[in-house]
C-alpha cells in the first residue's frame, strides 16, 4: 500500500491545455504546481490513451512513447512538492467526441448515447483485445513517466462502465445480461493492467448513475468487494454518467451537495482498502463534514482548488489569506475546456496564468476606481496587492449587477462571490466610498489615475406603445410578479433565469426571441435543466419573433407569421445591455483612464473579471 504525505488528493479535471499531439507544456506544469505544494497527491487530467479516442482536441495524452518525456517532466516536478502522482487511463468508447476528426466509437452497445454522440460499433472479442492492449500499453508507459500509480475509470459512463450499466450493455453473450457477465470485460482490463505496469491501482467508480435501470449501489458494493480481491488498492467513489446524468458527473450547483460522499461511505463500510470521496467538496465544512463522520479515508478536491490554488493549505493552516470560492457553476472550468480556451473559472481569472504571479509596483501611485461590480472589486483588489493605493466609489451596493445572478432558483452559490469581494476589500483596508462621483471631484483629489467599471444598463428596444416594463430587477424580493400572465421580451441566459423563477410564482410565462433557438451560449448542463423546467412549467416560446407594437394588455409580433398575444398583465425586459460610462469623455486628456469589464464592453461575469484582472495586471 502506498503512503501519502495527507488525505488530500488533486482530482482528475480537464485543463485542455495541450496542442493537438497532446504533449505536455509549461501551462501543465504551472498548473500542477500552484496546486500540489500540501496534497497527499495529485490526479493528472484524464489521459487519452489512443488518439482517436480524445474528448477535447487539446486533451493530454498517453498513447505514443512520444508522450513520456513530457510526463516524467511533469512527474518529477510535482515530485519536488512532496506529492505522490496519479496517471488516469480511460477509454471513451462511444463517447468520444464526434466533431475531433479521426475519433472512432466503440462500446458494449451500437446505441448511440440518447443526449447524442456518434452510433458505436458493437464491440467483438478483437475490438475488446484491442482495447485491453491500449490499456496495457498506456499503462507501461506510465510506469515509465515515473507515476506513483495508476487510476482505471470504471465509472462515468465510459467505456468500461457501457459494460457494467445494464442500462447500456444489451448483450446476449458472456458480457452482457448478468452481473457476472457485465463485469467480466472491465475486470479483464483490470488484471491486463496489473500484470504489465506493476503500480497500485485506484478504480474511479460511479456509485450510482442516477438514472433508472443503470449502476446502482448495490451493485457498485459488490464490484467493490470484488476490486479489493484483485488487489485494488483504493476505491475512487463519484456519480452519473457523461452521458445519461451531466449534473451528476460534473456536481453541478442545480444538484443536491453530499449525495457521492454517503456512497462512499457506503461502500467503505464493505471493503477494507481506502475510499476516496469526491464531489463538490469546496468549503472547510464539507471536509470537516467527510472526516468527522468517516465517509472516507481520502478526499479528492477539483475544482475547489481551481477556483484558490491554496484551498487545501488555507484548510491546514500552511497558507493565509480568504479561501476564493469555487461556486460550481461549471461556466469556466467546464465551458472553457468545451469552447477550445482551455480551463477557465469564473471567480479565479488568474488560471491558465501562472497563478499568483503578480508584479509588484516600484512606486505606488493613488488611483480611483469608479463601480463596484465584480469587475471594480477585481481591479481594485489587484491594484492593491501590487502596492497601488486604492478607493472604490460606489453609488450603489458592491456587488452590482451580480447581485440579481444569486436570485433565480438553485443559484444561492454565487452570492458566495460578492461576500469573498466584500471581505478581501476588508482585509486589504480598501476604502469604499458610496456616493456618485463627478470627474471635477476626481481631479480635484489628484488621483494618477482611474479606472471606470461602471457597468452597464438594460437596452431598452424601440417597441411602440412600451411604457411599463420590469428587467432582471423584478427577481428582488418584494417586486417579484405573482398569479399573472407575463411576457418576456428576450430569451437569453437572464431571460430564462427571469423565467425560472417567475414559475415559482403562479405565473404563466410567454417569452418571445429575435433568434432561432434561446439560451445562445449558457453553459450547457444550466442551459439544458432550465429548459427542462420551463418546458414542464408550460412556458410559451416563440422564436425568430419580435414585438413590434403593445396596446394595452395586447402584444403583437412579428415572425415568420404575424400574431398577438393578448391578456398580458406585465412586461419583462431581457434583451441585452448596453455599456454605461458616463466619464470617460470628461476625463479625457485629464487623468489616465482604464475601462474595464462591462463598460468596455458588455459580457458575463467571467468575462469582465477577466477583463478587470488583465487591465489591473499591466497598469503602472
Amino acid at each position: 500500500m502506498i503512503q501519502l504525505k495527507n488525505s488530500f488528493i488533486l482530482a482528475p479535471v480537464k485543463l485542455g491545455y495541450a496542442d493537438k499531439d497532446g504533449i505536455v507544456n509549461q501551462r501543465h506544469i504551472d498548473f500542477y504546481l500552484e496546486r500540489s505544494r500540501d496534497m497527499g497527491a495529485v490526479i493528472i487530467e484524464p489521459l487519452y490513451i489512443d488518439k482517436g479516442l480524445r474528448e477535447i482536441p487539446t486533451q493530454l495524452g498517453i498513447s505514443e512513447d512520444k508522450h513520456i518525456e513530457g510526463l516524467s517532466l511533469l512527474v518529477s516536478s510535482v515530485h519536488k512538492t512532496g506529492a505522490k502522482v496519479i496517471a488516469h487511463l480511460n477509454h471513451q468508447g462511444r463517447m468520444a467526441n464526434p466533431k475531433i476528426p479521426g475519433n472512432y466509437f466503440v462500446s458494449s452497445t451500437d446505441k448511440a448515447c440518447e443526449n447524442g454522440g456518434a452510433v458505436p460499433k458493437r464491440m467483438d472479442k478483437d475490438d475488446m483485445r484491442k482495447a485491453v492492449n491500449l490499456f496495457v500499453s498506456a499503462a507501461r508507459r506510465a510506469k515509465e513517466a515515473g507515476f506513483d500509480m495508476i487510476e482505471l475509470q470504471f465509472g462515468h459512463g465510459y467505456l468500461l462502465a457501457q459494460f457494467i450499466s445494464p442500462f447500456v450493455n444489451d448483450r446476449d453473450d458472456e458480457y452482457g445480461g448478468s452481473f457476472e457477465n457485465r463485469i467480466r470485460f472491465p475486470l479483464e482490463v483490470l488484471d491486463a493492467v496489473k500484470k504489465t505496469a506493476d503500480l497500485p491501482i485506484i478504480a474511479r467508480i460511479s456509485g450510482d448513475e442516477m438514472i433508472p435501470n443503470g449502476i446502482k449501489l448495490p451493485e457498485m458494493i459488490e464490484f467493490s468487494k470484488i476490486l479489493e480481491s484483485k488487489g485494488v488498492e483504493m476505491i475512487h467513489v463519484s456519480a452519473g454518467s457523461i452521458c445519461s446524468t451531466p449534473p451528476w458527473f460534473f456536481q453541478h450547483m442545480f444538484i443536491p451537495k453530499g449525495k457521492t460522499w454517503e456512497m462512499a461511505k457506503e461502500i467503505k463500510n464493505n471493503v477494507k482498502i481506502p475510499v476516496i470521496a469526491v464531489g463538490r467538496i469546496n468549503t472547510f465544512e464539507d471536509i470537516e463534514t467527510i472526516k468527522n463522520g468517516r465517509y472516507a479515508d481520502y478526499i479528492a478536491i477539483g475544482r475547489a482548488l481551481v477556483a484558490d490554488p491554496e484551498f487545501v493549505s488555507k484548510y491546514l493552516k500552511k497558507a493565509k489569506g480568504i479561501v476564493r470560492p469555487c461556486l460550481a457553476c461549471s461556466e469556466g472550468c467546464l465551458g472553457g475546456v468545451k469552447g477550445g480556451k482551455g480551463l477557465q473559472c469564473l471567480v479565479n481569472p488568474a488560471v491558465g496564468y501562472k497563478d499568483g504571479d503578480l508584479e509588484k509596483i516600484e512606486i505606488p501611485k493613488k488611483y480611483a476606481v469608479i463601480g463596484g461590480g465584480v469587475a471594480g472589486m477585481e481591479a481594485a483588489i489587484v491594484m492593491k496587492m501590487r502596492g497601488h493605493d486604492v478607493t472604490i466609489y460606489e453609488k450603489g451596493e458592491l456587488g452590482g449587477q451580480f447581485n440579481l445572478a444569486f436570485l433565480p432558483p438553485n443559484k444561492s452559490t454565487l452570492l458566495k462571490l460578492i461576500d469573498y469581494y466584500k471581505e478581501k476589500l476588508k482585509s486589504l483596508d480598501i476604502p469604499v466610498v458610496y456616493k456618485e462621483v463627478d470627474s471635477g471631484e476626481l481631479i480635484e483629489k489628484g488621483y494618477d489615475g482611474v479606472v471606470l467599471a461602471t457597468g452597464s444598463v438594460p437596452a431598452v428596444p424601440p417597441i411602440k406603445g412600451l411604457k411599463k416594463y420590469y428587467w432582471a430587477e423584478v427577481l428582488k424580493e418584494g417586486m417579484v410578479i405573482e398569479n399573472k400572465k407575463v411576457l418576456i421580451i428576450g430569451g437569453g441566459l437572464i431571460g430564462l433565469e427571469v423565467a425560472t423563477a417567475l414559475l415559482n410564482h403562479n405565473n404563466h410565462i410567454v417569452i418571445v426571441e429575435m433568434l432561432d433557438e434561446v439560451g445562445r451560449g449558457m453553459e450547457a448542463i444550466e442551459k439544458t435543466l432550465i429548459l427542462k423546467r420551463l418546458k414542464a412549467g408550460g412556458v410559451e416560446f416563440y422564436l425568430n419573433s419580435r414585438v413590434e407594437e403593445i396596446v394595452g394588455n395586447v402584444v403583437k409580433v412579428k415572425g415568420e407569421k404575424n400574431f398577438e398575444i393578448d391578456a398580458i398583465d406585465d412586461i419583462v425586459l431581457t434583451t441585452g445591455m448596453r455599456s454605461y460610462n458616463p466619464l470617460e469623455e470628461k476625463l479625457k486628456g485629464k487623468l489616465p483612464v482604464y475601462i474595464v469589464g462591462d463598460a468596455k464592453k458588455v459580457g458575463n461575469a467571467q468575462d469582465a473579471i477577466r477583463d478587470a484582472y488583465v487591465t489591473a495586471r499591466e497598469i503602472k
